[in-house]
């Protein structure tokens, strides 16, 4: 980890620069995981997870059905995440060019992820969900996050986030902003991106939180060095203004509705009534490719993947070998674990899927009639 981290003086032993790569890269996760925040190793010199073990990725299976993560194993990105000293020892010295990631549920984190895409604006609807932006309003200059999350806070009568020196904030080798914040009340916020046509704060302004990770201060990919501004090492509490858009924008599951439990349960209740063992196999199999979008945070063929996996269980379903109701549960909660904050998007293509399958019976062996 390099120098410009500039950690607390009780730190400085272990974080010196002038140690091995090894050494710093352990320090950099030991680090993390000792203020609270489990962490998972990136891939070397990227900002997605690091893949999955040979025998995984021959034999695709959700997070919760892997062996490799009881038995002290990176599958499965920050499905994986611990606190273990001992096996993030294991992990970095085995390949030091591991980068950090952070698992932002797990370690009660809300982080502000302010992007600085150079893209066209969206439509005005969705510049900031839910305040709606007359057409006199003159929007020439607005290009980025920080120019969103601050006509917010403005509107608010409150500071930007991406000013807030109370608590850490993490310069992106892109010119974002991380903004990290402590969750308060023990409410489990829920991740988005900041273009989505569903949850969303703003535009280019994406949150981390339940269902998501955040790239550890200190780590370097090819694209350059996660960065830390000014002195704060610690998340300040989320302050009350932002908790408050963040409900108003939908990043709260509603009272009345559960949280979500993981997905393997889910798809293993599915596959029961699809006929034990063979069925099993089957509904996670199909469900595979659409797990192993959340390895990366974009692209990957997603919405095909889903639309595919739904037709599939649309036509499972059509043969009674599953419960529709199962299939729904397990292919809704498989996607929105690997694309959080896309919950229209997602309900849309299964809807569209599992409609077409219906008309199409699967038998066994694979074979419609």
């Amino acid at each position: 980890m390099p120098a410009e981290l500039r950690f607390s003086r009780s730190d400085s032993g272990e974080l010196d620069p002038g140690r091995s790569v090894a050494d710093l890269a352990v320090a950099t996760a030991r680090w993390c995981a000792r203020r609270g925040w489990p962490v998972h190793p990136l891939a070397p010199g990227r900002k997605t997870p690091a893949a999955n073990c040979s025998d995984c990725r021959a034999h695709p299976h959700p997070p919760a059905a892997c062996a490799c993560i009881p038995a002290g194993r990176w599958c499965h990105g920050f499905h994986s995440a611990t606190l273990d000293q001992d096996r993030i020892q294991q992990w970095w010295r085995a390949n030091p060019r591991f980068g950090i990631g952070v698992s932002c549920g797990r370690a009660g984190l809300v982080v502000i992820d302010v992007d600085a895409h150079l893209v066209q604006p969206p439509t005005r609807d969705r510049i900031l969900p839910g305040i709606p932006i007359a057409e006199h309003i003159d929007l020439t200059g607005l290009a980025n996050g920080f120019h969103t999350l601050a006509v917010l806070a403005a509107l608010r009568g409150q500071p930007s986030p991406a000013d807030d020196a109370s608590t850490l904030r993490v310069r992106t080798p892109s010119g974002g902003l991380h903004v990290w914040y402590r969750a308060v009340d023990h409410r489990r916020w829920q991740s988005s991106v900041g273009s989505s046509s569903g949850r969303a704060l703003a535009w280019q302004v994406d949150i981390r939180a339940h269902g998501s990770y955040i790239i550890a201060p200190g780590t370097t990919t090819q694209h350059g060095l996660y960065e830390p501004v000014g002195n704060v090492r610690e998340p300040a509490p989320l302050p009350l203004w932002l908790a408050q858009e963040l409900e108003r924008t939908g990043h709260l599951p509603a009272p009345n509705i559960p949280a979500p439990r993981p997905v393997p349960p889910r798809a293993r209740e599915a596959v029961l009534a699809a006929g034990g063992q063979h069925g099993r196999q089957l509904v996670v199999s199909v469900l595979a490719p659409v797990e192993s979008c959340g390895q990366v945070t974009e692209g990957a063929g997603f919405s095909d993947a889903l639309n595919r996996a739904a037709y599939t269980l649309g036509g499972l379903v059509a043969a009674g070998r599953l419960l529709q109701e199962e299939a729904e549960r397990a292919l809704t909660e498989t996607a929105v674990a690997a694309r959080p904050g896309q919950e229209r998007r997602i309900e849309q293509i299964i809807r569209s899927g599992l409609t077409a399958g219906l008309k199409r019976p699967l038998h066994d062996h694979g074979r419609r009639p």
